[in-house]
């Protein structure tokens, strides 16, 4: 349903100017606030105290919910559940977040009262709003919803309780529980929205992959490193990768074994990494085809690390830069390409020289581009084999590198596998 359908409804049943309920309405949705719980507001701004709708809720499997729906009653199981403290239009709002069940599916919540919810309990839920979340429907149960706990549970095929490994997880993912290793970590200062706020950042390793991580209430069992059980934490994503967030309602215990990291990155061809839209730990393998202008000897930003143009930072205007490598090269292997970027130590392998060496020969030549020309005759045409982190974005796809090497595979093996897939 359009948000002017909405509009009407709500005008026709309150006895209100449409247009009016729909600047409200527009508002209140801007703010993130579910279409359920913004409808409900506005039948107590204008009187109506019930704050609910004039239709009956159609009950339905959760397998049959759609993105269309507007309201709908439920019954399933409570597969996980978990806090998160949420801002809008000012104010603080801890939210419950998890998955629910039944034997046709699962569909994510969120839970703007309390509840009481827990995993494994079997609840129906009528009158529970239905928003479209990244193209698939989620349910929101808020003030408006009649929630009821139900004696008699239902066996669903799917695991009770959120325990999962690092490699399983997906932007989004809520009330999550893993053990994993801490590889990475360290404290820093950020602008948060109270100001500034000292959290921990890093790197988490199971047995699956490695994940990144942020903490945003610093727990001493992280930051002492070792082995840590997390209970409730959440994925988001961060520069195209999922990353994983611990919060002050997370549950963070060390433990007794030793998890040992997975230290074999997942190999995958090019077009299907992009397809993906995002992976922290992959492997490529493809020939460089050029590398991009803003390439070899570069200057950045000396207060944001951006790099700058004519001494210009987009965000610092006019500045002393500060003298760098980098290499941005194209890589394909035939199924797609990717953007992949070195820093300024592989730049200085692949160069075979220091950024002192670089600064020389620009000084000698008296154009900076010679760095970059020295490193397009030394690895465009070959074959590398590139380990790091993909993002894909609205302006391509981008791999930060954390190993850059020359390919010692038989390319004439590779095409033979290669056609033979085709052929399967």
């Amino acid at each position: 349903m359009e948000l002017d359908d909405h509009a009407e409804d709500l005008a026709s049943d309150l006895g209100v100017d449409k247009e009016e309920v729909k600047a409200d309405l527009q508002n209140l949705v801007e703010y993130s606030v579910p279409i359920d719980e913004a409808k409900g507001s506005l039948r107590r701004k204008y009187g109506d105290g019930d704050g609910g709708g004039s239709a009956t809720p159609s009950a339905k499997d959760v397998g049959e919910i759609t993105p269309d729906d507007s309201n709908v009653t439920v019954t399933g199981v409570v597969l996980t559940a978990g806090e998160r403290s949420i801002r809008y239009q000012g104010d603080d709002h801890v939210i419950v977040e998890g998955r629910l069940a039944d034997e046709t599916g699962v569909i994510d919540y969120t839970a703007w009262e309390d509840f009481g919810l827990s995993p494994g309990d079997t609840i129906t839920a009528g009158n529970a709003g239905v928003r479209e979340w990244d193209g698939d429907p989620e349910l929101n149960l808020g003030e408006s919803t009649s929630l009821s706990f139900v004696e008699e549970s239902i066996d669903v095929p799917y695991e009770i309780g959120g325990d999962a490994q690092l490699a399983d997880l997906q932007t989004g993912d809520r009330a999550v529980t893993v053990e994993v290793d801490v590889v990475e970590c360290e404290r820093r200062t950020i602008d948060g929205r109270d100001g500034e706020t000292e959290i921990l950042s890093g790197v988490f390793g199971d047995e699956s992959g490695r994940l990144p991580f942020t903490n945003w209430d610093p727990a001493p069992a992280i930051e002492e490193g070792g082995s840590v059980r997390i209970e409730n934490t959440y994925v988001q994503e961060f520069r195209g990768v999922p990353e994983v967030n611990v919060s002050e309602f997370s549950t963070v215990s060390p433990i007794d074994r030793e998890i040992e990291v997975g230290a074999d990155a997942t190999t995958m061809a090019i077009g299907e990494a992009v397809r993906t839209g995002g992976i922290y730990d992959v492997e490529l393998v493809g020939n460089v085809l050029a590398v991009r202008d803003g390439s070899g000897l570069i200057q950045r930003c000396p207060e944001c690390y951006r790099v700058i143009q004519k001494g210009q930072c987009r965000t610092h205007g006019d500045v002393d830069g500060v003298d760098d490598l980098r290499v941005k090269a194209i890589l394909d292997d035939g199924t797609g390409t990717v953007t992949v970027v070195l820093d300024d130590e592989l730049t200085e392998q692949v160069y075979d020289g220091t950024l002192e060496d670089a600064l020389e020969q620009a000084r000698e030549a008296m154009d900076q581009e010679v760095v970059a020309d020295t490193i397009r005759e030394r690895i465009v045409g070959r074959e590398y084999r590139v380990r790091g982190h993909l993002s894909v974005d609205e302006y391509g796809a981008n791999l930060d590198a954390e190993r850059f090497e020359e390919s010692d595979d038989d390319p004439a093996a590779r095409a033979t596998a290669f056609l033979e897939e085709v052929d399967a």
